[in-house]
């Protein structure tokens, strides 16, 4: 029986050692955004924009996307017709943004939680604790305009309870609320984080902050605030607690 020629034999070798299961990232010549939003997919997890994302970049692709940022905001101030290359005001406009959101007001969908260390309740503390005034900023996530604030956190612990350093609530929220946020979202968002950090028997937090999407934009408003409120715990179910950490709270004005 003649043999078949030997280039389509070596076709078929070739053909036979090709991936069953491709990768998830996209090739590399990819923007990094692509290689990663295929990671988070495949993993079958959100990127909402409130959402922390840091487990699905690798190392070194912080600096390729701030590269990629760089570029998309250059694109914008082009069309909004601003000239980037004559005016020293806004020559270096598209990197410092592109460095604000990815370094700082957005730094915590980018950067794992903080190392928050934690310490038995070995004096079986019971009675409640008030965290605050917490400053807090964020970004609305309709408009990217700040929101600005204020937070108050009550804790109920028991036995079990681990307990954290003052200053590890104000990490926890700031990682939480550098994002951007919705008010009402962000307060679940800190109250589900110590819940399960804390294991206490109650928590409960107050947030009052003053929204710019009020106030510089729409119905340009500069005395609107927005209070809201998460209680977990005894303090939902028992009301003469809920009322004692809310009388407790000082005088939000001051």
């Amino acid at each position: 029986m003649p043999h078949q020629p030997l280039a389509k034999n070596r076709k078929k070798r070739v053909n036979s050692d090709a991936p069953t299961h491709p990768s998830a990232d996209p090739a590399p010549q990819q923007p990094v955004s692509a290689r990663i939003r295929a990671r988070i997919k495949a993993a079958q997890q959100r990127f909402h924009a409130n959402d922390n994302i840091s487990a699905f970049i690798e190392p070194g692709e912080m600096d390729l996307l701030l590269e990629e940022v760089q570029a998309g905001l250059k694109t914008v101030l082009d069309s909004l017709v601003i000239d980037t290359e004559s005016d020293h005001n806004t020559q270096d406009t598209a990197r410092r943004v592109a460095k604000m959101y990815l370094n700082e007001v957005f730094k915590g969908r980018y950067q794992a939680q903080p190392a928050v260390t934690e310490f038995p309740n070995v004096e079986y503390l019971n009675e409640l604790m008030i965290v605050g005034p917490i400053t807090v900023r964020s970004a609305c996530s309709h408009h990217f305009c700040p929101i600005v604030g204020k937070l108050w956190i009550g804790v109920m612990p028991n036995q079990h309870s681990n307990l954290i350093g003052l200053s590890k609530y104000a990490r926890l929220a700031e990682w939480i609320m550098s994002r951007p946020q919705i008010q009402e979202e962000a307060v679940t968002q800190i109250a589900d984080l110590l819940m399960d950090k804390m294991n206490p028997d109650g928590l409960a937090i107050v947030m009052e902050a003053d929204h710019f999407c009020m106030h510089w934009r729409g119905v340009k408003d500069m005395e609107a605030k927005m209070i809201n409120s998460v209680m977990r715990g005894s303090f939902l179910k028992d009301s003469s607690l809920r009322r004692e950490f809310l009388a407790l709270l000082p005088n939000k004005k001051s």
